[in-house]
């Protein structure tokens, strides 16, 4: 029996996945100063093609949060908000705390993990699929910077984040992949591809390096796992699971789209602390080691 679903990329972390009449948003962001494209945003017009929204924040931070998802609900749109327990008091929504699950209707279910930074990390199961946004679970090392007792922490801290999650399978997963964080950035991510075995990883929070995301791909898809680097705001893939195998149909977005540069096919380099380029110094990480 087949099962499909169409997935778009808007920015950093931000994705909307349609399966059936149903919509869900994950960490909308319209970029610092409202800068996304009109390609890569949602608009009401696209959402009120849906039965039902269900708009799904991890965390406070900026870039996970953009207040503009609030304004959806005033179009008078059938809009359930699904937020992490941890959220400013007075946010709207369903809250949920690592460990709870929530049926949000007959056919969409969600469940929250622990993050290894603020917030949760959702598992949610729509008409038979299993998609996971993991918000800014990661693991967050900073090999450059840290002294071996903060990375041993880290990634302690992250073992034991992810290990519930190993007992779910996973259709679709989008997952941090910082190259911020220097030498071994992707450490995170390839335990996560290893260990879970997600149908499809789909790198997020590249910090507008694209050539992160591709060349990540290009080096980490296996037999099990393909990996899609989807890099331009409003670029579609539409996937189709089946008995017989996974059919992939990417849609990239207009030719007038105003392109980032064309990405080097080579593995980026590290951040070097030594020449000023201290992954710390635009971090959104609050993490106390």
């Amino acid at each position: 029996m087949e099962k499909q679903l169409k997935i778009i990329y808007h920015y950093h972390s931000g994705f909307s996945v349609q399966v059936g009449g149903t919509l869900l948003v994950f960490d909308y962001w319209e970029g610092e100063n409202r800068s996304l494209s009109q390609l890569g945003r949602i608009n009401t017009g696209f959402l009120s093609a849906f039965e039902q929204i269900y708009v799904f924040i991890s965390h406070a931070h900026p870039d996970h949060l953009d207040p503009i998802v609030y304004l959806w609900e005033n179009e008078g749109l059938p809009i359930t908000y699904v937020v992490s327990s941890d959220m400013p008091v007075g946010t709207r929504g369903k809250r949920i705390a690592p460990g709870q699950q929530k049926q949000l209707s007959d056919q969409v279910s969600v469940r929250a993990f622990q993050s290894t930074d603020l917030g949760v990390a959702f598992l949610v199961t729509a008409y038979g699929l299993n998609i996971f946004h993991a918000g800014d679970l990661n693991l967050w090392h900073w090999r450059q910077e840290s002294t071996l007792r903060e990375i041993e922490a880290a990634e302690a801290a992250f073992y034991q984040a992810t290990e519930p999650i190993r007992s779910h399978h996973i259709d679709v997963c989008m997952f941090p992949v910082d190259p911020r964080q220097g030498m071994m950035y992707d450490a995170g991510a390839n335990h996560f591809i290893l260990t879970m075995k997600p149908r499809v990883f789909i790198p997020m929070h590249w910090q507008d390096r694209p050539e992160v995301a591709i060349d990540f791909a290009r080096r980490s898809r296996n037999s099990n796992t393909e990996v899609l680097p989807l890099t331009k705001p409003g670029v579609v893939a539409n996937l189709t699971f089946s008995d017989s195998g996974l059919d992939i149909h990417i849609i990239e977005p207009p030719k007038d789209f105003d392109d980032l540069p064309t990405p080097p096919s080579r593995r980026p380099e590290p951040l070097d602390p030594l020449n000023g380029e201290d992954p710390f110094a635009d971090s959104d990480l609050p993490v106390d080691l």
